[in-house]
């Protein structure tokens, strides 16, 4: 009788410890659920330019699988880190989620009173998606955005173009133009076809095109303002006066103008009539008008801004050389281009930088190979023709083009 009630008890707490072996096992299968679901959640944040972002939908996603590390009771905790093992690039957002929780036991405690419960955790990795920065932003919601033709070429490589209009004609290359960027993004999915890509037009294999994208690019750029009680002088390029020795030689602000937090205001700027026009730098050059050059007469500036209320026209084969600020080597904005058309047609010496904020204009580009334009764009069109060649690098703020999904890779 002794041995068969022995016998009972043996067998009931092999029992119990089987119910709650098999239950961990099971909490940690979810465990593994919870930790794939957050790595990839947030791998997909980080390919978005969301990195903010990152651990609020990884806890989200392992809330949904069971963890949650807001619970009160036993909450879960959920780590995201660069990760710890493995051969994972770190320019390509591959994330490590670590996910835990401790786990109350049935009946191990009676075998082991430390065992009141137990953690369970789970590991994995997922990235491996590729994104693209946006540094020409076009936003003209039909009819052609990007238009290049004889021998006109755009180098992003390390960047992308975004056209936001959903026309079969949003895109075309003619006359040996070249795209050679990192992607080519467009609302249209029509576009891509034997009548707008011709005449040795070409769009390089390295592009990657994404056509029917959901997500418009609309960069939110803030345009510098006139400060409180800063007068706004008349065009002051008055050509060869008595003023400067008649040399026609302009440096900007002029002495006597007032200047305000570094910004100095004029009507309309027109430089046509000038031998040379520097702009001094640091300065913000606020043109309530029209911005034109003309006569042969070559414009400076380096570390400049400009805000133009009105058009920009840089034609006559006028040298034009400036430059924007730079933070950390990074040139920002030169111009802020309020009117409906930028037109930048510079001599063989022409050298411009930094990025063309025209968020109403169609821009135009037509320069020789001597112009170098190192630029990004937002606009509602760009149209290059003449050898034109425009060098574009990546402003985060424009936004970014996701290219392929994260992963799950460990």
């Amino acid at each position: 009788m002794v041995i068969c009630i022995f016998l009972g008890l043996f067998l009931m707490g092999f029992l119990a410890l089987g119910l709650d072996v098999g239950y961990l096992f099971h909490e940690r299968r979810m465990a593994q659920a919870a930790a794939d679901a957050a790595a990839v959640a947030a791998a997909e944040e980080a390919n978005s330019g969301n990195s903010s972002n990152e651990q609020t939908v990884a806890n989200a996603m392992a809330r949904i699988n069971g963890f949650d590390p807001n619970a009160t009771i036993n909450p879960a905790t959920v780590t995201l880190r660069t990760p710890t093992s493995g051969n994972y690039s770190a320019s390509s957002s591959y994330i490590e989620a670590d996910v835990s929780k401790p786990i109350p036991t049935f009946f191990l405690s009676e075998f082991e009173h430390s065992a009141t419960s137990v953690t369970v955790a789970a590991r994995a990795v997922a990235g491996g998606g590729l994104s693209s920065p946006t540094c020409i932003c076009l936003e003209a919601p039909t009819g052609p955005g990007l238009s290049m033709s004889n021998n006109a070429q755009i180098n992003a490589t390390q960047c992308g173009v975004t056209v936001d209009s959903n026309s079969g004609n949003a895109v075309g290359l003619t006359g040996s133009a070249t795209l050679n960027s990192l992607s080519l993004g467009t609302v249209s999915s029509s576009w891509n076809n034997g009548n707008n890509i011709n005449n040795n037009g070409l769009i390089t294999s390295s592009t990657k095109i994404v056509q029917g994208i959901t997500t418009q690019c609309k960069p939110t750029i803030t345009a510098p303002t006139l400060p409180n009680g800063l007068p706004c002088y008349s065009n002051p390029i008055q050509g060869w006066t008595a003023a400067n020795n008649y040399t026609g030689v302009y440096t900007l602000p002029l002495a006597g103008e007032t200047v305000i937090n570094n910004t100095v205001c004029f009507s309309s700027l027109n430089t046509s009539n000038a031998a040379s026009v520097t702009l001094s730098p640091g300065y913000t050059y606020y043109i309530q008008g029209d911005f034109t050059t003309g006569g042969g007469a070559p414009v400076t500036g380096n570390g400049v801004q400009l805000y133009v209320g009105g058009n920009v026209s840089f034609t006559n084969g006028v040298t034009a050389k400036l430059s924007a600020p730079t933070v950390s080597g990074v040139p920002q904005t030169l111009l802020y281009a309020m009117g409906n058309n930028v037109t930048i047609q510079g001599g063989s010496n022409t050298s411009i930088s930094g990025l063309v904020y025209a968020p109403n204009a169609a821009v135009t580009l037509n320069n020789g190979t001597g112009t170098t334009l190192t630029m990004d764009f937002v606009a509602q069109t760009l149209s290059m023709s003449g050898g034109a060649t425009l060098n574009s690098y990546s402003i985060s703020s424009l936004g970014t083009l996701n290219l392929s999904v994260a992963k799950l890779v460990e």
